[in-house]
C-alpha cells in the first residue's frame, strides 16, 4: 500500500523533489568550493597576504557572485569612494552554468520502473530553489569581505543565470522537445535564419579573436613589460595569467565590436575605433590593455579590420539559401534578412554581457556599447547578406548549359524513331513494332517479296573468270500481330528445384588377410574307401 503524507502527496514524489532541491544546493556548493580552493591556494603561496583565510573565503564568495554577472563594490580606492566592478569574465560564467545544468538534467532523468516521474516544472523549481538558497547565503557572507556584492545586482543576475541554465538542463533531459509550434514557426525559413545568424556571429567572434591575437603579437614587448611589472612573485603572476585567460571571450567580443565600427569605450571620454583612438583614457596596467592601438587617427592597418564584418555578411547570405527550386527570390531575401536580425541580436547580448563599469567617474563605462554594436551588426550583415543570398540562389538554380538544345534533339520525332528502330533491331522479337500498328487495326498478310530483275541475255563471262553467283532473294519481313490490351510478361518462369540425388553407398571391401607366423600346416587326408559309413580319423595301419 502506498504511503501518503497528510497533504496527499506520495512519499516517493516528495523524496525526488527533495533530491532535486539538494542537487541545486550541491551545484552551488561545488562552484563555491572550486573558487574557494583556488583562492586559498593563491593566498597560501603569496608571500605578502593582506588578510587571513577568512578574507580569502569572502573573496571567493564575491568571485562566485561575479561569475553570475553581479557587480562587486571595491571600497579600498585612492579617492576613498566606493568603486563598482562590473566587467564579468565570460569564461568564468561557464562554471556555474554547467553545474546547475547538470543538476537539472539529473533531476529530470527517469527513475526506477514504476516510479512516478516529476514534471519538468517541478524539477526546474526545485533545482532553482536549492541553488538560489545557497546564493542568498553567499551574498550575505560576501558582504563582510573586501569586495562585497551589490544586493540589487545580485537580486536579478543570480536568478537569471540560474534559471536559464536549469531550463536548458531540464529541456535536454526531456529529449529537447519543442512542443506544438504554430504554423508560422514551422516554416523552413526560421531554421535557416537561425543557422545563418549563428554562422555570422561565429565569423564575427573569430575575426575578433584574430584581431586580438594579432595585436598582442604586434605589441609583444609592451604586453610582456606590463605582465612583469604587476607583481614579482610567481603566485601573483599566476593569478594575473588566470584573470587574463578568463577575459579572453570578452576580448573576442570587443574585437568584433571594433571591427564593426563602434569600437569600445575605455572610460567616459575615450573610445577605440578603426577610424582612430581618441581621448585620454585612465587605463589600469594589464597585459590585455597593453595591446591597444596607439592614440591618434586610424591607419590602413586598422581600416583593414572592416574585412571581418564583410566576411560575416557573406556567411549569413550563404547559409540563408535553401537548396530547392520552388523557393522564390523573395523568400530567400526574407530568410537572409531574418538571419541578419538573429546575428544582430546575438552580438547585442554578447556586447552587453562583456561590458560594465571598472570604477567610478572616468571608468564608469568600460567596453562596447550594446546598442551601437547591435545596430552595426544589423547594418553590415543586412546590406551584404540579402544580395549574396539572391545571387547564390540564382546561381544554384540556373539551367544547365546546352540543356535546351539537347532536349530538342532528343524529343525530335525523327531522332526518336531512328533510335527506337535501332533498339528493335538489337532486341529482335522481344520488342514488337508498335509504330506501324495502330489501335483497332487488323494484322494483314505479309507482303510478297519483290522479284529481282535479271538481264535476259547476260554477257558471256571470260573463261578464266568464274561466273558470279546470283544474289539471294531478300527474306520477307516478319509479321507481328499486336492485340490491344495484351501485356507481355517477360519475367522468367521459376523452375522447380530438382530433388537431391542420394550419394551411392560404397561397399566395404575386405582387406588382405594378415600373415600368421609360427603355425603348423597339416596335410590334407583322403577319405578311406570301404563299405563302412564312417570315416577314419585315426592314423593308417601299417
Amino acid at each position: 500500500m502506498t504511503q501518503v503524507t497528510e497533504r496527499g502527496t506520495p512519499l516517493p514524489t516528495a523524496s525526488r523533489a527533495a533530491a532535486c532541491v539538494l542537487g541545486g544546493a550541491v551545484a552551488a556548493g561545488l562552484g563555491l568550493g572550486f573558487l574557494a580552493v583556488l583562492v586559498i591556494v593563491l593566498w597560501i603561496s603569496s608571500p605578502y597576504p593582506d588578510s587571513g583565510p577568512g578574507g580569502a573565503l569572502h573573496l571567493a564568495a564575491g568571485l562566485w557572485l561575479l561569475a553570475h554577472g553581479t557587480e562587486l563594490i571595491r571600497y579600498e580606492t585612492l579617492s576613498g569612494m566606493p568603486a563598482p566592478v562590473g566587467v564579468t569574465p565570460l569564461l568564468l560564467v561557464v562554471l556555474p552554468a554547467l553545474l546547475i545544468r547538470r543538476a537539472a538534467r539529473l533531476g529530470s532523468a527517469p527513475g526506477e520502473p514504476g516510479e512516478e516521474e516529476l514534471p519538468t516544472s517541478a524539477v526546474f523549481s526545485a533545482v532553482l530553489c536549492g541553488y538560489l538558497g545557497v546564493g542568498a547565503l553567499a551574498t550575505v557572507y560576501a558582504a563582510g569581505g573586501p569586495m562585497p556584492a551589490d544586493p540589487l545586482s545580485a537580486a536579478w543576475h543570480l536568478p537569471l543565470v540560474a534559471a536559464l541554465a536549469a531550463a536548458g538542463g531540464a529541456w535536454e533531459a526531456r529529449g529537447r522537445p519543442l512542443g506544438p509550434l504554430p504554423a508560422w514557426a514551422r516554416r523552413p525559413r526560421y531554421a535557416l535564419a537561425l543557422r545563418a545568424g549563428a554562422g555570422g556571429t561565429l565569423v564575427l567572434l573569430g575575426g575578433g579573436a584574430l584581431l586580438v591575437g594579432s595585436s598582442l603579437a604586434w605589441h609583444g614587448a609592451e604586453v610582456q613589460a606590463s605582465f612583469l611589472s604587476l607583481t614579482g612573485v610567481w603566485s601573483g603572476r599566476f593569478a594575473v595569467l588566470l584573470l587574463a585567460v578568463t577575459l579572453i571571450p570578452n576580448a573576442m567580443v570587443w574585437g568584433a565590436s571594433y571591427a564593426l565600427g563602434p569600437g569600445f569605450a575605455l572610460g567616459t571620454g575615450a573610445a577605440a575605433t578603426p577610424l582612430g583612438f581618441g581621448g585620454s583614457p585612465a587605463l589600469p596596467r594589464f597585459p590585455l590593455l597593453a595591446a591597444l592601438p596607439p592614440t591618434g587617427p586610424g591607419t590602413p592597418l586598422t581600416w583593414a579590420a572592416a574585412g571581418v564584418p564583410v566576411v560575416a555578411g557573406l556567411a549569413v547570405g550563404w547559409f540563408a539559401v535553401r537548396r530547392a527550386r520552388e523557393v522564390s527570390y523573395g523568400e530567400t531575401a526574407l530568410t537572409a534578412a531574418l538571419g541578419s536580425l538573429v546575428c544582430a541580436l546575438a552580438m547585442t547580448g554578447l556586447a552587453a554581457a562583456s561590458a560594465g563599469p571598472m570604477g567610478s567617474r572616468e571608468l564608469a563605462s568600460f567596453g562596447p556599447v550594446w546598442w551601437q554594436t547591435g545596430a552595426a551588426a544589423l547594418g553590415w550583415t543586412l546590406v551584404l547578406a540579402v544580395p549574396v543570398a539572391v545571387t547564390v540562389h540564382a546561381w544554384r538554380n540556373r539551367p544547365a548549359r546546352g540543356m535546351a538544345a539537347e532536349e530538342d534533339d532528343w524529343h525530335d520525332s525523327g531522332v526518336r524513331e531512328i533510335r527506337w528502330a535501332a533498339l528493335r533491331r538489337a532486341a529482335g522479337t522481344l520488342i514488337p513494332d508498335f509504330s506501324s500498328a495502330e489501335p483497332g487495326a487488323k494484322p494483314g498478310p505479309a507482303p510478297d517479296p519483290q522479284p529481282v530483275d535479271t538481264p535476259a541475255d547476260p554477257a558471256p563471262a571470260p573463261a578464266n573468270v568464274p561466273a558470279p553467283k546470283p544474289p539471294k532473294p531478300p527474306k520477307p519481313p516478319r509479321t507481328v500481330t499486336v492485340l490491344p490490351g495484351l501485356k507481355l510478361d517477360l519475367t522468367p518462369i521459376p523452375l522447380p528445384a530438382k530433388p537431391p540425388v542420394p550419394e551411392p553407398v560404397r561397399e566395404s571391401v575386405p582387406g588382405p588377410v594378415p600373415m600368421v607366423t609360427g603355425a603348423r600346416v597339416l596335410p590334407r587326408r583322403r577319405p578311406e574307401s570301404g563299405s563302412g559309413t564312417g570315416t577314419g580319423t585315426g592314423p593308417e595301419p601299417s
